[in-house]
């Protein structure tokens, strides 16, 4: 139970990694509140954690939604011990064709609204002297990544943010890390890969794999615990030995 007694606001946890992650701090004692787009995912999501768990339905593209969700959450749990930012969409097709629209909606899920959240609960963080902020990254935010160019520009903006904010922050008792998944079949990239594209990254992968969302659950635990009380500015890659791979 590393995490009895700690709050945690997990943006985008109605589904896929964002879920797993949820379960898996539950298990470890937290009290959870966990946001998302849409009402019939986040009670679903209730229905599979064990412990008194806050569900709040927000579009956190909408700034004021945001906002809203940042200041009723805080007021029911105070500021949280834990923030894990899992939102993210993606765009995968030939750059020449992105258009400007589909450019603003990455941006605006991958950067603008991970920022502020991270700014609006970080600001009550700071003011009682300690947080955990995670940060759900890439394999993207360390390689250059063909036909998902915005996608790749949008997470190694949030490497810089976490990094950052670690530097920042760290004198006020806030730690900021993130965390790069590999290859994990989600409804976010399960429909969207050709088929093409998911055997090339079973290529370059070392464990020959997809990884299960599971296996995000040690790193996201050992971030938000006290374990790490001096880990800060950290990125972790769980990716089955992709980016230690060479020819």
């Amino acid at each position: 139970m590393r995490l009895e007694g700690k709050t945690a606001v997990i943006i985008g946890g109605s589904g896929g990694i964002g879920l797993a992650l949820a379960q898996a701090m539950d298990r470890e004692g937290a009290r959870l509140a966990i946001v998302g787009r849409s009402r019939d995912k986040l009670d679903q999501a209730g229905s599979v954690l064990a412990r008194h768990t806050i569900l709040h339905p927000a579009d956190v593209n909408d700034p004021e939604a945001l906002d809203d969700m940042v200041a009723s959450l805080t007021g029911q749990l105070g500021a949280p011990d834990i923030l894990v930012n899992c939102q993210g969409t993606t765009v995968i097709k030939p750059t020449l064709e992105i258009t400007r629209e589909e450019f603003a909606a990455v941006m605006r899920t991958n950067i603008e609204s991970v920022t502020f959240a991270s700014l609006g609960f970080g600001r009550a963080m700071i003011a009682r002297g300690s947080g955990s902020i995670i940060n759900i990254a890439s394999l993207s935010a360390h390689r250059g990544w063909p036909l998902a160019a915005v996608y790749a520009m949008s997470k190694h903006a949030i490497i810089g943010l976490t990094k950052s904010l670690a530097a920042e922050w760290a004198p006020h008792g806030v730690r900021c890390n993130s965390i790069s998944p590999g290859f994990f079949m989600t409804e976010l990239n399960r429909e969207r890969m050709a088929q093409a594209r998911k055997d090339a990254a079973l290529a370059r992968t070392p464990f020959a794999r997809f990884g299960a969302v599971e296996e995000l659950a040690g790193a996201a635990l050992y971030l938000a615990s006290d374990e790490a009380g001096f880990v800060s500015g950290t990125d972790i890659n769980v990716d089955g030995g992709y980016l230690a791979s060479g020819i």
